[in-house]
């Protein structure tokens, strides 16, 4: 039987006891990992339920990534930083530190979600982000500061990676197209789906006869950007990062 889906009883204390283990945080006061943990399916009531401390714990989050970003990038503007922003404070971040930590394995959830294959995203981004206000409430500002930073570090460093690596991307095919080939690459889209407010586009960077692996994107420019890193990784001989998309 996985953690999560242990009753709340006799063994709560020890689940408290390793989830502290596993987040290298140590409460003073349990019944605030207790709340975090607590989604709303498995609540007496609201307000025993980890939503409250989601609101407090995004904005934390927030402030946390804006201060990092903004001392540490001095060279970037607004939008750059608003970019790299939302990708690190997104739900898909957030719920995939509550994954690479293994905290879904402590979670209080009603019989419906704990009899679930896999625990829905928005679940496991509620999590980290209530967690992140019970360590702030519990041990204060800096205490929290450090632990959202050590969470979100190796996010934030691919996003920068990928938002430097991306917008030099299509100009650096170019460049090394026209010196090695005397041409100008091409970009071509293979595929699209999704309805028309939100589509989704696959695109191929080609050069000449030669096509490259294609790059899926929710515009097409993000697709070509994509397919422009598959073909520089291609060219490189390295893996294209945007093939199993």
């Amino acid at each position: 039987m996985a953690a999560r889906d242990l009753p709340i009883g006799p063994n709560e204390d020890a689940l408290l006891e390793s989830c502290q283990q596993q987040m290298g945080y140590r409460f003073r006061q349990t019944e605030l990992l207790r709340a975090a943990l607590t989604h709303t399916s498995c609540a007496n009531t609201r307000a025993m339920s980890n939503e409250r401390l989601e609101f407090l714990g995004d904005s934390i989050i927030g402030l946390v990534v804006c201060e990092q970003l903004y001392h540490r990038f001095p060279e970037y503007q607004e939008g750059d930083l608003t970019k790299i922003k939302s990708v690190v404070v997104s739900r898909q971040s957030c719920a995939a530190v509550t994954r690479r930590l293994r905290l879904d394995r402590y979670l209080f959830l009603g019989k419906g979600l704990s009899q679930q294959r896999e625990i829905p995203e928005n679940v496991l981004a509620d999590v980290f982000e209530a967690l992140v206000a019970a360590v702030y409430l519990d041990g204060g500002w800096e205490v929290a500061r450090q632990w959202v930073l050590q969470c979100l570090e190796p996010i934030m460093e691919q996003a920068v990676q990928e938002k430097v690596w991306h917008a030099n991307a299509k100009s650096e095919l170019q460049t090394l197209a026209q010196r090695e080939h005397g041409i100008t690459p091409k970009y071509q889209v293979l595929d699209e789906q999704g309805p028309d407010h939100c589509k989704c586009f696959k695109v191929s960077a080609q050069i000449g006869s030669q096509m490259f692996a294609p790059a899926w994107g929710r515009t097409k420019k993000e697709a070509e950007i994509r397919a422009a890193c598959n073909a520089l990784a291609q060219l490189r001989g390295e893996k294209p990062p945007y093939a199993h998309d």
